[in-house]
């Protein structure tokens, strides 16, 4: 498939009647066709982007769970540190791509970069049951259940700080290069890769990891390199307006300082965006208790991982079928009155898990409920952020609200690891909490609803 073909000069009056409509994106114009090829392109991105997000976290969970670490720990390894990672990472690399002007753009040279990193860190995930064992062969003295959490927290850094980077910049190229009133419906088809994504691998991989451990990680590794960094050499950005000038100050330790400082005060000084950074971040993790040790309490019930995989393979063809329509519902009624609608609905089903998620079936029935309500916030939703930030310093904003969810979940997960160990593994506690934060979320939309409302509205909304 050859290079979009963007075009970057407007067509002149009268033109668009004779040759059809025409769809922009900052200095991009696209025609049906180069729109239609654009979207092909991303979707298949997203389609390998999507696969490594939807396997490596349950395979690195059941890997965790394989070995018996602490309930703390996992949380700890699994949450807190990309928390961290998102936290110290993203900023970073959002601003230097915000003002990044180069050959192929502002985001995809960050993309070529992390892309290779991400696939090493997936491949020594693969090999580290092979490797722990053979250091353990070397190192008979020490514990090979520490030698294994090494291994795997060393090849783990290494994927979390190149997938933390991409996503920091993958969300800044879709806000570039895709028109803006079409943004939930793309997000929508965006969602449904997804959830193929998460059907494919659930439904017919998952229950083959406990014996093909290494070769689905590794298969999964190459196929995402491959095929991501195709769409990275595909995909054209547009002409961006030059970058404001840095912060100067007297030495590289002045320069950067004043940089941190520019940055706090541009994105948290207004009350209005500490709002909307306080609710990505209560929905944000709303949904985590319950995904993070999803596999540690089906273990539990006695789920095999089987029944596991095809019930989450079930979530996921529910909310693909729900997903285009959910974005189409954004786009005419605003993503922050679907989220208030579905965080609603997620608080009254981990009110039930809460009490009732005692048994297999009971399980995976809220288990499944769960992760349709799960899955149509993140539908419904998923334009929010572009649609509230400014649109030339999206991933400046983006990655300010990454740091307060970073911040959030550094605590959540081991706060709930804590309580699961301290209540003698009643996993249960994990629909208690996601209920409780459900509410926080659904009153937070509520604040930045109102004032969203205050500034403009779903017609004349224009970001401050």
């Amino acid at each position: 498939m050859p290079p979009v073909p963007p075009i970057t000069t407007s067509a002149p009056p009268g033109h668009e009647s004779s040759t059809g409509r025409r769809w922009s994106a900052g200095t991009l114009v696209y025609t049906a066709g180069g729109l239609a090829g654009l979207f092909c392109l991303l979707l298949l991105g997203d389609f390998a982007w999507s696969m490594r997000d939807r396997s490596v976290g349950p395979m690195a969970g059941w890997y965790l769970d394989h070995l018996g670490v602490p309930n703390i720990v996992f949380s700890l390894l699994l949450s807190s540190f990309p928390a961290l990672v998102t936290l110290i990472v993203g900023p970073i690399i959002s601003v230097k791509s915000d003002r990044h002007r180069g050959r192929r753009g502002r985001r995809i040279p960050f993309l070529l970069v992390t892309t290779p990193i991400a696939g090493f860190g997936m491949a020594g995930l693969a090999v580290t049951p092979w490797l722990s064992a053979w250091l353990h062969r070397q190192f008979p003295q020490e514990s090979e259940w520490l030698i294994a959490v090494v291994c795997f927290g060393i090849f783990w850094a290494a994927f979390e700080v190149a997938t933390v980077a991409g996503q920091a910049v993958f969300g800044g190229l879709i806000n570039d290069v895709v028109p803006r009133e079409l943004l939930g419906r793309f997000y929508g088809l965006f969602r449904a890769v997804s959830l193929i994504d998460g059907m494919i691998f659930n439904f017919w991989i998952m229950g083959l990891v406990p014996r093909h451990f290494t070769l689905i990680l590794v298969v999964i590794a190459v196929f995402y390199c491959a095929a991501f960094t195709w769409v990275c050499l595909r995909v054209r950005e547009g002409q961006y307006p030059p970058p404001p000038p840095p912060a100067r100050r007297k030495g590289r330790a002045g320069g950067f300082l004043a940089e941190v400082k520019t940055y706090l005060r541009e994105c948290f000084a207004s009350r209005y965006y500490l709002s909307v950074f306080l609710m990505l971040m209560t929905a944000g993790m709303t949904f985590s208790p319950v995904n993070v040790f999803s596999i540690p309490y089906a273990r539990s019930l006695g789920v095999d991982m089987d029944m596991y995989g095809k019930s989450l393979a079930l979530t996921y063809l529910i909310s693909l079928c729900l997903s285009y329509f959910l974005g189409w519902l954004a786009d005419i009624f605003h993503p922050l009155r679907l989220a208030m609608v579905t965080l609603a609905g997620y608080g009254v089903v981990t009110l039930c898990g809460a009490f009732l998620a005692t048994t297999p079936t009971a399980f995976l029935i809220l288990w499944v409920l769960h992760g349709v309500l799960a899955g149509s916030y993140f539908s419904g939703a998923a334009s929010l952020a572009q649609r509230l930030f400014p649109h030339e310093r999206f991933a400046q904003f983006a990655s300010a609200g990454g740091i307060v969810l970073s911040l959030g979940n550094m605590v959540l997960s081991p706060l709930a690891g804590f309580v699961i160990d301290s209540q003698g593994n009643d996993y249960r506690q994990t629909f208690t909490i996601a209920c409780m934060l459900a509410v926080t979320a659904f009153f937070s939309t509520v604040l930045v609803y109102r004032q969203f409302l205050r500034l403009g509205g779903p017609k004349d909304y224009a970001a401050p």
